[in-house]
Order: C-alpha cells, then sequence, then structure tokens
C-alpha cells in the first residue's frame, strides 16, 4: 500500500518527485493499476465476435427499454488519443507535448492544449460509461483517432505502440460492454451486450494520414484488433479497403463504417475517386450496392467515418471527386439514409450539402477538378475559426423562410380563388421558397454531423443520440434474413471491377446510383418516423475544475471525476431544433448565417465603461450631471451559442466577440 504524499512520477526522460495530494494520489494509483490491467488484457484475450443487438440488453431502472427492447439511445465518441507518455505536471509547450520539463499538464489532462489523453481520462471516461450509459445505450459509434499524435520526434511512435493503443481501447470496451458471465461461453456471437462500430482514424496508422491500397498491413492488423466487432462476412470487403457495415438492430439499421482515408486529401496515397482503378472509387461502389440492398430489404443505414466532408475556401478535407460523389449518393439514397456521423476536428458542428454544386462532369471522371492544396490534418483554434467564418457565409445564401401574405395559398391550405383558376394564379413566396430549398421537406440539401472530442484540445465530450422507435419489432438475437444475407456478402465480397474488366472493354461508363421511387415517402432525415434522429445530449468533463479539485489539498475524499450536460437539443431553446429532420437543420443553418439576424435571435451585448463624474462633479456644483450611456451592439445569438459550443464552452466569451466578429454597431 502506497502511504507517502509523495508520487514518484516517470517520464521519457528519467524521474522526478512532484507534490501530489493524498486523494490525487489514491486516484492516479487506481487508474495507473486500471491501465496496466487493461494492456495486460488486451494482449491476452482470446479472439471474440461481436453479436448484432437482441433481446438481451439489460436495460436499467433509469431508462428502460421500449416495447421493441431497444432504448432509443446510442453513444458517439471519438478522438480519444490515449498518451501513455503523458506526465502529470509536465510542461503543456508544444515542443514538450506533456512528456517532459514542469508545468500546468492536470491529473485528467492539459485542457486547452495540444496534449494528448493521460491513461486517467481514458480510464475515468470508460468507467464513467460504465456508471451512467451502459443500460441505456443500443450500439457505439467509435469514430477513430485511437493513438496519440506523432508530435513529438523525442519519442517517435512505432507500430506496435498503435497498435497497442487500439487494443487498449477495444479492452476497455470489453470492460463496459462484454457481458461478465462469458468466460467459459464458447458462442463467438455472444460476447457482448450491444454492437459497437469502429473506424480508421488518421493517426490509427503510420505514417499518419498515409493509407495505401488493401489488402495493407493495417488492414490486416485491424481485421485481429477489431475481430470482436467486424462481422464474419465483412471480412473480406474490410480486408480489401477498411470498410464495413453492421447491422446494429437486424433487419432494420445498418452503420456504415466508411474508410474516409481514401478521400481525404492529406492522404497522398490516394487520388480521389473518380478514376476506377482508385479504392475511393471501389469503396463508393461497394456502398451504392448495399445501399440497394438495404432500399430493397426496407433498411435503413447511418454513415460513420472519421475525416468529414469539410468543404470551404481554406477548408477541402476530401478530395473534390469523392465529396461529389458522397453528396450524391446522399441525395440518391435519401429514403434509407438516416445521416452520417464523423469525427476528427476536434470542434462541435455540422455541415450541409447542397446538391445545386454538383457537377456530373466531375462524378463521372470526365472533367477533374483543379486540385487543391494538401493542408494540415490538423485544427488550431485559428483555423477552425476561420473554416466557421466561412460556414456561416456560405449558410447566409441559404433562401429565406418566406411570411405567406394575406390570401396568399400556403402549403397545406386552399387558396382564396376559384379553383379553376388555380393554374393562372402566380406562386406565393412560399412555394417559391420550398422550390429553392428542394420541396417540403428540403431534399437539395444533406446534413453531416461532426463530434468534438475526448481528447481536451477545449474539453473531453461524447454525445449520446436519441433515435425513434415507433413501429420496431423486438429484434431478433438470430437473425434469419434467408437469401438476401448472401447475396450482401457476395455483392461485398465480389471482386473490385479493375480486376473484372477485360483488357479490350468499352471506356468506363459511370453508373449514377437509382433514386428513391417517387411513390416513396421521404426518409428518416428529412421527415420524422421509425429511425429518425430525434436530437442528441452534449456531455463534457470541464477539466478546469475537475483538476484544480484533485490538486486541491483540500481535496473531498469523495471528490469524482464526471461528465456533465453541456446542452440537448431537445429542450434547447436558442437552436430550437425540434428534432434532427433536413428543415430544422436548414432553418438553424440560415438563422447562423444571418448578419443582421431577426428579433428573435439577438441580444443586445453593453459595450464600454461608464465614466467615473465625481470629479467633475466636485468641480461643478451646480451644474447638472451629463448622463453618459453604454454603447449597444446587437449579437446573432445562434451564432455567438454555435461558436461557443464549437469550442466546448472552453474558449473565453470576451475572446469569441473580438475573434469571431460578431458584434454590429
Amino acid at each position: 500500500m502506497v502511504t507517502s504524499d509523495f508520487l514518484l512520477l516517470s517520464s521519457p526522460r528519467g524521474s522526478y518527485l512532484s507534490k501530489v495530494d493524498t486523494p490525487a494520489l489514491r486516484h492516479l494509483v487506481q487508474f495507473w493499476l486500471g491501465t496496466t490491467a487493461s494492456y495486460c488484457l488486451a494482449n491476452l484475450a482470446n479472439p471474440i465476435l461481436q453479436k448484432p443487438l437482441g433481446s438481451e440488453s439489460v436495460p436499467s431502472a433509469s431508462t428502460p427499454a421500449d416495447a421493441s427492447g431497444l432504448h432509443g439511445r446510442f453513444l458517439h465518441i471519438t478522438d480519444l488519443h490515449p498518451d501513455r507518455f503523458y506526465s502529470y505536471g509536465s510542461s503543456t509547450d508544444s515542443d514538450d507535448a506533456c512528456h517532459w520539463g514542469q508545468g500546468s499538464a492536470g491529473l485528467y489532462g492539459a485542457e486547452k492544449t495540444d496534449c494528448d489523453s493521460p491513461m486517467t481520462l481514458v480510464n475515468a471516461t470508460f468507467q464513467w460509461i460504465a456508471e451512467n450509459l451502459r443500460d441505456s445505450v443500443d450500439f457505439v459509434v467509435w469514430t477513430g483517432d485511437s493513438a496519440r499524435h506523432d508530435n513529438d520526434e523525442l519519442i517517435p511512435r512505432t507500430e506496435a505502440e498503435v497498435i497497442g493503443l487500439n487494443e487498449l481501447l477495444v479492452t476497455k470496451f470489453v470492460e463496459v460492454f462484454g457481458k461478465e458471465d462469458n468466460i467459459n461461453d464458447t458462442d463467438p456471437t455472444n460476447d457482448f451486450t450491444i454492437p459497437i462500430v469502429p473506424n480508421f482514424g488518421n493517426n490509427d496508422i503510420l505514417p499518419h494520414n498515409i493509407f495505401t491500397r488493401g489488402p495493407n498491413r493495417w488492414t490486416k492488423d485491424y481485421i485481429h484488433v477489431w475481430r470482436n466487432f467486424i462481422p464474419e462476412e465483412q471480412r473480406h470487403s474490410f480486408e480489401r479497403g477498411g470498410w464495413f457495415f453492421v447491422e446494429v438492430i437486424p433487419n432494420h439499421l445498418a452503420v456504415f463504417s466508411l474508410n474516409t482515408l481514401y478521400f481525404f486529401n492529406s492522404n497522398p496515397a490516394a487520388d480521389g475517386c473518380a478514376k476506377k482503378s482508385e479504392p475511393g472509387y471501389e469503396q463508393f461502389e461497394w456502398l451504392r450496392i448495399q445501399l440497394q440492398f438495404l432500399r430493397q430489404r426496407g433498411m435503413k443505414a447511418i454513415l460513420m467515418g472519421h475525416v468529414p466532408p469539410a468543404r470551404t475556401d481554406s477548408k477541402h478535407s476530401w478530395d473534390e471527386t469523392c465529396w461529389q460523389k458522397y453528396t450524391l449518393w446522399l441525395q440518391q439514397y435519401r429514403d434509407v439514409i438516416v445521416g452520417g456521423l464523423y469525427g476528427h476536428m476536434n470542434i462541435d458542428h455540422f455541415m450541409l450539402q447542397d446538391t445545386e454544386q454538383l457537377d456530373m462532369t466531375v462524378i463521372a471522371g470526365e472533367v477533374r477538378p483543379e486540385k487543391q492544396l494538401r493542408e494540415s490534418s490538423e485544427y488550431t483554434i485559428q483555423s477552425s475559426a476561420e473554416y466557421l467564418t466561412e460556414l456561416r457565409a456560405g449558410w447566409s445564401q441559404i433562401p429565406e423562410k418566406a411570411k405567406a401574405l394575406p390570401g396568399e395559398y400556403r402549403e397545406g391550405t386552399w387558396p382564396s380563388f376559384n379553383l379553376g383558376e388555380e393554374k393562372k394564379r402566380r406562386k406565393s413566396s412560399h412555394e417559391h421558397f420550398l422550390e429553392k430549398i428542394g420541396g417540403q421537406w428540403g431534399e437539395r440539401y444533406s446534413a453531416t454531423l461532426v463530434g468534438a472530442s475526448v481528447v481536451p484540445n477545449y474539453y473531453p465530450t461524447m454525445r449520446v443520440f436519441e433515435y425513434n422507435t415507433t413501429g420496431l419489432r423486438q429484434a431478433s438475437r438470430n437473425i434469419d434474413t434467408g437469401g438476401r444475407r448472401g447475396i450482401m456478402a457476395s455483392a461485398s465480397l465480389g471482386e473490385s471491377p479493375r480486376h473484372s474488366e477485360s483488357k479490350h472493354s468499352k471506356k468506363h461508363r459511370f453508373v449514377k446510383p437509382k433514386p428513391p421511387s417517387k411513390s416513396q415517402p421521404p426518409g428518416p432525415a428529412y421527415s420524422p418516423q421509425p429511425l429518425s434522429l430525434l436530437g442528441y445530449t452534449q456531455l463534457f468533463a470541464n477539466l478546469t475544475k475537475i483538476n484544480a479539485a484533485f490538486a486541491s489539498p483540500r481535496t473531498s475524499p469523495t471528490a469524482k471525476f464526471a461528465y456533465e450536460l453541456e446542452y440537448n437539443t431537445r429542450n434547447d431553446s436558442i437552436y430550437g431544433l425540434v428534432d434532427l429532420t433536413m428543415r430544422n437543420y436548414i432553418d438553424l443553418a440560415a438563422r447562423i448565417g444571418k448578419y443582421r439576424p431577426k428579433e428573435d435571435d439577438l441580444t443586445f451585448d453593453l459595450m464600454g465603461d461608464v465614466e467615473d463624474d465625481l470629479h467633475m462633479l466636485k468641480k461643478n456644483k451646480h451644474k447638472k450631471k451629463k448622463k453618459h450611456h453604454k454603447k449597444r451592439k446587437v449579437i446573432n445569438q445562434v451564432w455567438f451559442t454555435f461558436v461557443n459550443r464549437a469550442f466546448v464552452g472552453a474558449k473565453d466569451e470576451d475572446s469569441i466577440r473580438d475573434q469571431f466578429g460578431m458584434a454590429d454597431d
């Protein structure tokens, strides 16, 4: 038992003594031991396979499952970046990376810096999930970057380290969602209580960003690391290119893990998605076939990946040909796709894809767009500020929602003239608005949601989505899809088009995906229905308070690391999202984009100092005091809130006002 108030902390260059109070010592030792045990378990664990979500999910008393056996919630977690070399009390300077020297690196992480996550933060995060979320979510979306950054030239990353850190996180998921009574169970599909879907991040490979055509050493390594999560029939497609899908709710919902590194503009080993010889092209063909089969089966899909399709003047995260195809696929399969979830950028935000920016000559490979300069794969506060400002500028061009004039025709009402004259009437302003946004459901656009990171570039975060379970049947543990499962498997295992093409075959002809049937109702991303996203709860850990509490000599023995509520879209008066369908996001983006917002969306900020008139009063006792008023500036509170939440509330509000220029005289 450790009884000293001093803890010997090891750093890569040696050891030094750091004064640590007893409660902090107790927590540090506890999590260090937990990490050591996790590491050993990760290397000794036998291969286990994940079972699809079924009726055996055990609900907690506080969040009971509904009649379908589902809780209607799932967890999105991203960018954990665990770092075994993190040293408590080390320097947070970029050159030291919380590995060297002495400084302010906290017990649970160095918030608002470029340092990676200490093991204490990783262990505390999974412990919190186990205590608060384990029995209330139906599946987990895990969007990559599960190894530290290569930001310390004195400690270069190795392949063994990158793989070992991913194995560590797999083990943490086993600890939280693995079945406790599964030690002697020989059923390989019965090891997890819920499905967990992993994804490649640009730092999960070496060198970072560079992912070559598969099969390669990384697809071969990770098919073993993620053997728990990749269905047997998906392993061939995963080994070919790192993409796969999981039926998280059998016969109802599949989550597609896309390998966005083949789309990534910072990957020099890939060249877009237009050429038939490129893995990005092959991945989109695979996705097209699978979404078509889901359509035939009456199923829905969530798309997930690491690098999001950011596309502004300063940020082109994807090759343009890949962005064009992705936007087209979202449009053509809008009856199937529920939404897209991504990470990588560390900031909480969303983006819209606009089908009016589609160029079929680019998609078909007839025209090669101008190559964008390869940008840094990491995002600083300054670059993020520029990017968010450009998003807003784009949203300022969204058609403005129109109010009908007296007597004007509105959707769902009869016009105030004879029906025989209907063809002669002019379109109302509301009808013009609907035409501009793609009809009643806003089908001109699609949305991509980007989650902030666990690594505390700002504050650690995670997100719990709620979705509509109305009408879903009890999910069966033993899926019986008949021949359809076989068809999907054979399609995903089929040879790449480049292998089946004869030397004398005709020139490649682009196949445009089929759109929904005109008789089909709008999809779950556009109209509220089963599996539509209802909202999400954004959780964060305020490391400034947490680290200070554990560093204080008066720390309570009951002090505890915890995530807390940042906001919930379902009761948020600022965003006002009734649900996460497209019309609500179009409206929110338009409100953010207003430089002169409507009255409901603005606040007044009192600026300037009140002049002290005491001296003047003494000098001019008989003169009337001159009144001084503070200058009032208008602030778009929706834009301010969007920016504040992007940085997880970690950025000073005054600096937000100054940096983002959100105050207009």
